[in-house]
């Protein structure tokens, strides 16, 4: 396939937020009386919008969930973001990509000046061309929404040459729903059963499983 711009998912796909968000997370679920230590149990939560997720694995009304999102973001934006790590390979990944003359977007439910602040620690904000994410307010937060954003903002009208890459459900359905191809990976928080039951057009194992095949 003929793929020129390549969108990212961030969390779980260019780097492992596995600590940082499960310590946002158990930080605003003690402000609700709630103690969870085993953090794989929260694993669930990497990918998905928070508020869907509260909503969802606690049965948080809408307000409660809001107000959950405020609480990890407390602990989140002053410690949680960096506790984070770059995939092994991935730096080398995005280099190779940029000079075979592909554009590189991230597509993340993150909100945007979360994904910028983490890209820009790691000095990985140099290979895109955009970083699109949702907004604080959560009226721009599911993957549909972002990756839509992401194209209308780069006038990127010829979808054909468009793959999204990401470790979840979420990422393979917004895609589809969006007309984007998908590339599920494994390496991150997702299984191949949830990707595969999502429709994800290609899986990939490892990071580069991903250069193989855009090579």
């Amino acid at each position: 396939m003929d793929y020129r711009y390549i969108l990212f998912d961030l969390d779980g796909t260019v780097t492992d937020p596995g600590i940082g968000i499960t310590n946002s997370v158990m930080h605003a679920l003690r402000k609700f009386g709630i103690t969870e230590d085993d953090r794989t149990k929260l694993y669930k939560f990497i990918g998905p919008p928070l508020a869907e997720s509260f909503r969802d694995f606690y049965k948080f009304s809408k307000e409660d969930a809001l107000l959950g999102i405020k609480y990890y973001r407390e602990y989140f934006s002053e410690r949680g973001i960096f506790e984070n790590m770059v995939y092994e390979g991935m730096e080398e990944l995005l280099s190779a990509l940029v000079d075979q003359g592909m554009e590189l977007i991230i597509a993340t439910s993150k909100p945007e000046a979360f994904a910028r602040q983490i890209l820009e620690h790691f000095r990985l904000d140099r290979y895109f061309a955009f970083i699109a994410g949702a907004t604080m307010d959560e009226k721009r937060v599911k993957k549909a929404e972002v990756i839509a954003y992401a194209l209308e903002s780069r006038g990127i009208r010829d979808r054909s040459r468009v793959l999204m890459i990401g470790d979840r459900e979420h990422d393979v359905i917004g895609a589809h729903k969006t007309g984007v191809d998908v590339m599920g990976v494994l390496y991150g928080y997702g299984s191949r059963e949830e990707l595969e039951e999502a429709g994800a057009d290609y899986i990939a194992e490892n990071v580069g499983d991903i250069k193989k095949f855009l090579s």
